[in-house]
């Protein structure tokens, strides 16, 4: 029987001291795209929180993010050139600091790059189109761009070995740009990089070959790879379904040695509309037996990590860290019972949630929410942090001028 406190060991060599994962999550923590001191201290605070922390998605180009900004000098992070560099040593040395794994995931947001355009920046797509919900243009990537996007894919890689990261992963999830080349809805392509389903995956494919090449050219043997799927994208129209997705990781494994395969989903045990079978079981033909396949949604607790656990190799964990930064650690070591589940004053301050993550959960709108959010609401004032919190509980390096109504 699988337990979460297995040692697991990668393909290549890593060795993880338990089942657990901190999935990625955006904090909006990067001054101006740079690992600030509020990045340093909410991972630094989580070194113990999983076997493995995952790093919030990391432009590789400087089209390529920044996504979602909520203030004019905290932005989602990017790596796309050597200025970056310092900031992620010190954060990868902050996670490694108790033995755990520290990857970063590199990501690329195409149209999701919604604060780009107020930095005068282009925003890159598959396919110039009209997608309803977006107000501003977007630029339809050339045959030479997308090349060009691709070889951005390797150098970040090689800036993330170069920091010391034990791992990167490749995010092809959640609607962002290698997604978009997937999707036949965002994909209307006739070259080589769109059209039939084989010629959609040429775009994930290319990526992924391009940090291979870097990874085992300059990085440890044991270095760590993996590659985030959304296994559907089905909403008002129907991009792709898990019966094309699977085929994607099953080309992706035969090709290349991954260690991983990461689901992103809603909830652990979601399943397909068409099946019986939750998507977890229905991608391990896909993953096979070499590479090890994790999954998240809505693991809140150490029960809901068990029972995840039967379905997969790993379980990632993400709210849930949010509240308790070291929830991994209470269950290595069989403290389980001393885990918090529920959000207050007093643990925004332990947690050392960045001034995005407050700003956002102590929003009554927020789903899915934490629970006990209700005692943080008064944190949340027309999109300002509570001058007295600031002052006492969170980092004062951020200049509260800087909130965005």
């Amino acid at each position: 029987m699988k337990q979460l406190t297995d040692q697991v060991t990668f393909r290549h060599g890593a060795t993880l001291n338990s089942r657990l994962v901190q999935a990625p999550m955006l904090t909006n923590s990067g001054d101006h795209e740079a690992v600030s001191q509020d990045t340093l201290d909410y991972y630094g605070a989580r070194s113990q929180s999983a076997a493995m922390v995952i790093v919030e998605y990391t432009s590789v180009r400087k089209n390529g993010g920044p996504s979602r900004s909520w203030a004019d000098d905290r932005e989602q992070l990017a790596i796309y050139d050597d200025s970056f560099k310092p900031g992620f040593t010190k954060l990868a040395k902050a996670l490694k600091k108790d033995g755990n794994k520290a990857i970063l995931q590199l990501v690329h947001s195409g149209r999701e790059a919604n604060y780009a355009p107020q930095l005068g920046r282009t925003v890159e797509v598959p396919t110039k189109m009209d997608f309803p919900w977006i107000s501003y243009p977007v630029h339809e990537l050339t045959d030479q761009e997308v090349r060009d996007v691709i070889h951005d894919f390797g150098t970040a890689a090689k800036r993330a070995i170069d920091c010391g990261f034990d791992g990167i992963e490749i995010h092809g999830a959640n609607h962002y740009l290698i997604q978009q080349f997937f999707s036949a809805y965002s994909n209307r392509r006739t070259d080589h990089w769109g059209g039939s389903l084989e010629k959609r995956m040429n775009f994930p494919l290319a990526v992924t070959e391009e940090v291979m090449r870097v990874v085992k050219e300059y990085a440890p043997k044991d270095f760590i790879v993996g590659y985030r799927i959304s296994p559907e994208e089905v909403h008002e129209t129907v991009g792709y379904t898990w019966h094309e997705s699977t085929q994607l990781i099953k080309a992706l494994i035969d090709r290349f040695d991954l260690d991983y395969i990461h689901l992103s989903l809603p909830a652990y045990n979601a399943k397909p509309q068409d099946s019986d079978k939750t998507f977890a079981e229905l991608f391990q033909p896909a993953i096979g037996s070499q590479a090890k396949e994790i999954i998240v949604g809505n693991v809140m607790s150490e029960a809901d990590a068990k029972d995840a656990l039967k379905l997969t190799d790993l379980v990632a964990m993400a709210r849930a860290t949010l509240i308790d930064p070291q929830i991994g650690l209470k269950i290595s070591e069989g403290r389980g019972d001393e885990i918090v589940h529920q959000i207050s004053p007093e643990q925004v301050k332990r947690s050392h949630l960045t001034p995005g993550l407050i700003n956002l959960f102590s929003d009554p709108k927020m789903e899915p929410h934490l629970p006990g959010r209700e005692s943080i609401y008064y944190l949340h004032e027309k999109g300002s942090l509570n001058k007295d919190v600031m002052k006492n509980g969170t980092s004062s390096s951020f200049n509260l001028k800087h909130f965005k109504k």
